[in-house]
């Protein structure tokens, strides 16, 4: 049985809103005010595009899925169970000569992979470090989360992250977040006890600027983005004020939907996530949303009808109307 780990799309747009914070307006402040704010937030970017599969020879008759794409938009990680892997899922990558050019055909990264499930791989911020999750002997429950190093071009073999972030339960779905003064935040899923139901979106931080080797500590659940169903995979906007979930739970489009929360400054709590719609999501799975850099492409995982086999990667996109305030992020 795979293990189902995701989590948006136009209605997060709608959902922006900024802080009155520094604006020099006092308490007593208009809503009419207030109201021009939002609006001005509302125009950073368009609505989310129909989703379109990116086609073969990503994807294939089997399960293809959990995309990242690097920042030069030139090389591609994702999980499949295609032959030619060590067994069930495996951590697949693809390059191509230039954005708009025809993805090359996927090697498997055998370095990476086992005869158990490995799968849903991120990179840090300077592309250097690979975070994905294991169900391989050696960790510390049923599904772990492992760290692999780029050197001098090829992956060294993965460690453990260890059993403060790791329990005897799963933990699975990595997403990683840079904020301001190296802060790093780790994203994550979990089944462990203490959590609202099924999988829980969990967080983790650390200034280690050496994430294969960091000090993370125990994860916490972020209550605001989890529910008593199945919530998972979930990917930050570089600015940090909107955040996109992978979910069943109730109010959905379809099996597994994807879902966007927001929030007006990155010290602030997440909105009440919303549902994509129907322009994103289907009456099938989508999930494990991956957002570009620039925030204007979404890569995601669905297996609705006119796909080229179970599950198929897809991709939405929408243009930046403007460049709104400080993305709140080290650039360093």
């Amino acid at each position: 049985m795979r293990t189902v780990s995701f989590p948006f799309g136009s209605v997060a747009v709608a959902m922006l809103f900024v802080s009155a914070c520094g604006t020099g307006e006092p308490p007593s402040a208009s809503k009419e005010a207030a109201s021009q704010d939002q609006t001005q937030l509302v125009a950073s970017f368009s609505e989310w595009s129909a989703p379109v599969n990116v086609g073969a020879p990503i994807n294939s008759p089997y399960n293809d899925d959990y995309a990242f794409v690097t920042r030069d938009r030139l090389t591609m990680y994702f999980t499949s169970d295609r032959p030619g892997g060590k067994g069930g899922d495996d951590l697949w990558v693809s390059h191509r000569d230039a954005p708009t050019a025809p993805w090359g055909n996927p090697e498997n990264i055998a370095v990476l992979n086992s005869s158990a499930a490995d799968s849903l791989s991120v990179l840090n911020a300077d592309e250097d470090i690979m975070f994905f999750a294991s169900t391989r002997p050696g960790g510390c429950g049923l599904s772990d989360l492992w760290t692999s190093r780029l050197v001098d071009g090829q992956w060294a073999a993965p460690q453990n992250l260890g059993c403060v972030v790791n329990t005897a339960a799963n933990e699975n779905a990595p997403a990683l977040y840079k904020g301001k003064h190296h802060v790093t935040t780790l994203y994550f899923g979990s089944t462990r006890p203490g959590g609202l139901g099924d999988y829980d979106v969990y967080r983790t931080s650390t200034t280690d600027k050496d994430l294969a080797n960091a000090s993370f500590g125990p994860g916490v659940l972020v209550a605001e983005l989890s529910s008593p169903k199945r919530d998972t995979r979930v990917w930050e906007r570089r600015d940090g004020r909107e955040i996109f979930i992978t979910s069943d739970r109730d109010g959905g489009n379809g099996l597994i939907d994807m879902w966007v929360a927001t929030r007006a400054s990155t010290s602030a709590t997440w909105s009440v996530p919303v549902n994509m719609g129907a322009v994103v999501n289907s009456a099938n799975d989508d999930g494990a949303p991956f957002l570009s850099h620039d925030g204007t492409s979404l890569h995601f995982f669905s297996n609705r009808p006119g796909g080229l086999g179970l599950r198929d990667i897809y991709v939405t996109t929408r243009d930046r109307i403007d460049d709104g305030e400080d993305d709140g992020t080290d650039d360093d």
